[in-house]
């Protein structure tokens, strides 16, 4: 039997069990289509932003790996990169490509009606799967910015079967201990059709690819209203939810910080979650944040939307099972209703101030990391280079 003391020693548990990770590129420069706003003490290379994603899990315990991005995190060691970021006490997370800042790619990539342009967007992907080997990395991220802007404008049968093609090859160059994980995006950067643009045709490329493909799901690549957490649960269901990219929208893929905009969407994705008893890290679910901070300083924003992925989850671990299968299966719609409200509405900051704690952090992971003086020391030191950013 589950007292109420072993059930909170779980929830306890689970949470400190918990890891997040972290984006390289939101620690650089970034902005809108119209300005990119440049910030005192940016890291001026992946090495320094490594060292800014180790404050973020030197004060949360919960963020023990970093994605890169390739080109934007180039270096000539591989090997030497990750192990300064074991030294600092992370590991290197996803390798993200990039399809999307080269001037062969304006009519498409792995879908371009030129052969040579697809097989340059393949080599491209041979390359990060490289720096995957040099790393320790398991995971391939794929996001593909392709489609077409007017009708007529390409076959658009045609741009599937290239994808899969190009797909293939990529697949089959991966390790055994690879995985391909396939992002999808329903408008932007084309407008007429993109040639991923929901989770359906993701879900289609990877089950014809293998099952080392799975879909990764960008909480701000859906349509207005949404049921995300329907998404969710069917490819839980599938066991073809391989990754989150968290973050947080009001009108489009405004990558804010993730829970900002809508807090009880984000505690219904982690519902599913946990009622699927897919927090585990076996479960093969990465959850990872993809987010860009246009005007709030970087590792502080980071280390929120850390915070605010643990009070979902939190909330989520704090529903009572059972009552809710016995309230779902005697039809009482408000009861079942009111628990899950009940656990949204529980203040779990004292919860996880406890759990951080136990785990010899700061129960406050920002006033802690303020006091610590890394803000200024950083702002003092990087001073001349280029910074990070976009296409940097």
């Amino acid at each position: 039997m589950t007292t109420p003391a072993t059930a909170a020693n779980g929830v306890r548990d689970a949470l400190a069990a918990q890891t997040i990770e972290l984006p390289s590129w939101a620690f650089g420069n970034s902005g809108t289509r119209f300005k990119v706003f440049n910030q005192a003490g940016v890291p001026r290379d992946p090495y320094e932003k490594i060292a800014d994603v180790a404050q973020v899990h030197a004060y949360t315990g919960a963020a023990p790996r970093v994605s890169l991005h390739i080109p934007w995190d180039l270096v000539d060691d591989y090997d030497a990169l990750a192990t300064h970021a074991r030294d600092l006490g992370v590991s290197i997370g996803a390798i993200n490509s990039n399809l999307f800042q080269d001037d062969d790619y304006m009519l498409g990539s792995l879908t371009h009606p030129d052969a040579k342009v697809r097989a340059k967007a393949v080599k491209h992907h041979l390359d990060c799967i490289d720096v995957m080997r040099a790393t320790g990395s398991t995971d391939l991220k794929l996001w593909l910015p392709d489609g077409t802007n007017y009708p007529g404008q390409d076959d658009i049968r045609a741009r599937q079967d290239r994808l899969a093609d190009g797909l293939a090859e990529i697949y089959a160059a991966l390790d055994d201990n690879h995985r391909l994980l396939l992002e999808y995006k329903f408008f932007e950067p084309y407008f007429y059709t993109m040639d991923i643009p929901d989770w359906g045709t993701s879900l289609v490329h990877c089950l014809a690819l293998g099952e080392r493909a799975t879909v990764v799901l960008d909480t701000g690549h859906h349509a207005p209203n949404t049921n995300i957490e329907f998404i969710v649960a069917q490819l839980i269901r599938l066991g073809r939810l391989g990754a989150f990219d968290f973050n947080s929208r009001f009108y489009a893929d405004d990558d804010l910080m993730v829970g900002a905009a809508d807090p009880f969407q984000l505690f219904r994705i982690m519902n599913e979650i946990v009622g699927a008893d897919a927090l585990r890290a076996e479960s093969g679910v990465n959850f990872m944040l993809d987010q860009c901070h246009n005007i709030e300083p970087k590792i502080q924003a980071q280390i929120r939307s850390v915070m605010n992925v643990q009070e979902a989850t939190a909330k989520a671990l704090l529903v009572d099972r059972e009552a809710l299968k016995a309230a779902q299966t005697n039809g009482d719609v408000l009861g079942a209703n009111g628990l899950l409200m009940d656990a949204y509405n529980t203040d779990v900051r004292p919860l996880l101030a406890q759990v951080r704690e136990e785990q010899g952090l700061a129960a406050d992971p920002i006033a802690a990391y303020r006091a610590s003086g890394y803000g200024e020391k950083i702002i003092a030191e990087r001073v001349g280079g280029t910074q990070a950013g976009w296409g940097a």
